[in-house]
């Protein structure tokens, strides 16, 4: 199964918890549509169809790896790195 770089998902999850909150304060088209890509990305990324499953996916994926900063090189912002 592909998993995606730990560090990644954990800005996904971030990101999304900041925009849905966004979103819920402001109501605005803009912040809709935010939100909706990364809820779409977050999904694509984790296997899995709604926002729901990719959050748990996300947070089983992320307890499997160890902490941050030990899985060696760090990737660019917004680079996505598939292990296996």
């Amino acid at each position: 199964m592909l998993m995606a770089n730990p560090a990644t998902l954990r800005n996904l999850v971030k990101r999304y918890e900041t925009l849905r909150s966004t979103h819920a304060r402001l109501g605005t088209s803009e912040s809709s549509r935010q939100l909706e890509d990364v809820s779409y990305t977050l999904c694509v990324t984790t296997g899995t169809r709604t926002v729901p499953d990719a959050l748990a996916a996300a947070e089983a994926q992320l307890r499997a790896v160890p902490a941050a900063g030990s899985l060696g090189t760090a990737s660019a912002p917004g680079e996505v790195q598939l292990t296996a």
